[in-house]
């Protein structure tokens, strides 16, 4: 039989979105047979309408399915559920534009290499919003931007990571392993910040060994809202961070006889006077150098939480 794909989007909210981005899903050029595969989180907006009528355009293309779950890690392991019949699946996210050739480039690593997964280029694009001067090309990573360089490789360590915005997947992986799912003690639900399951589901690929591959030629523009372009986004999303790190990664022993790990509050100190240096002498990593504080101080509330609870 002939192979199929699943290219996945998981939509919250964004209705006027989803027109323009369906049909650049849907004008990819690939010699596989393929769906689009749109899993509504829950949506208030007009989006369960404005699929309809997508549907109506593209009879037998678009197949719409509701997750109940609210949040994004709940969302994805939907679509791994829905495309397990599905040769290869392609996720994408509702606020970017798969660029011509996407899913061709994945289909081809995926095959020629014999790749479990495949991920490409994340570009930020803007959407009109003026850049901020603070906003250093260092810190376009945290909303996503993805690359590597022209050339396609393996990925062999932690060092080159991919994310759920621009990704595609053999489904043989997770027929394999049925446990490799997105960890919903990392979801972020609708518009809140945060999140994080993507980066645990690429650790755990790498626990299985499996064969992750970046593909340059895999490119998506992603559309950053004005709400992200604002110093307070970035540091509460390192304080969100650090607190799960703390709560369900950090390996401490909470019954040991020191107690809670008190070198902690001597990180969070020593974060808090690079800070404060940083922002004496305007330099110009100095919002870097506070998300590396507010990290430290979320990973303390972390601690503390996860203490208790095993309490």
């Amino acid at each position: 039989m002939d192979k199929f794909i699943s290219f996945a989007v998981c939509t919250y909210n964004r209705c006027e979105r989803l027109p323009s981005l369906i049909n650049s899903m849907l004008s990819q050029k690939c010699s596989l047979l393929y769906e689009v595969l749109v899993i509504n989180n829950n949506s208030s907006d007009n989006t369960l309408a404005v699929l309809d009528k997508l549907s109506k355009q593209y009879v037998g293309r678009i197949r719409v399915v509701t997750e109940s779950k609210q949040g994004i890690a709940y969302a994805r392991n939907r679509a791994i559920s829905e495309a397990l019949e599905s040769d290869y699946m392609v996720f994408i996210d509702d606020d970017e534009i798969p660029q011509a050739g996407l899913l061709a480039s994945a289909i081809k690593v995926l095959e020629s290499e014999k790749a479990d997964c495949v991920g490409g280029r994340i570009v930020v694009n803007f959407a009109g919003h003026e850049r901020p001067l603070w906003l250093t090309d260092d810190l376009l990573g945290f909303l996503a931007e993805v690359d590597y360089g022209d050339l396609e490789f393996q990925i062999v360590d932690n060092t080159t990571p991919v994310w759920t915005a621009n990704v595609a997947y053999n489904m043989q992986m997770f027929k394999k392993f049925p446990d490799l799912r997105f960890d919903i003690r990392f979801n972020r639900e609708g518009n809140g910040i945060g999140g994080g399951e993507d980066a645990i589901m690429f650790r755990d690929m790498m626990k299985y060994n499996l064969q992750i591959h970046y593909c340059p030629d895999m490119v998506t523009h992603h559309f950053v809202e004005d709400w992200r372009l604002k110093r307070r986004y970035f540091l509460k999303l390192h304080l969100i961070a650090g607190i799960r790190y703390g709560q369900h990664q950090m390996n401490t022993d909470k019954d040991s006889k020191s107690g809670f790990p008190l070198f902690l509050f001597r990180l969070a100190s020593k974060q808090f006077g690079k800070t404060v240096v940083a922002l004496l002498k305007r330099e110009p990593n100095y919002i870097r150098q506070a998300m590396n504080f507010t990290h430290s101080v979320g990973t303390i509330y972390g601690q503390y939480l996860s203490r208790r609870k095993g309490n």
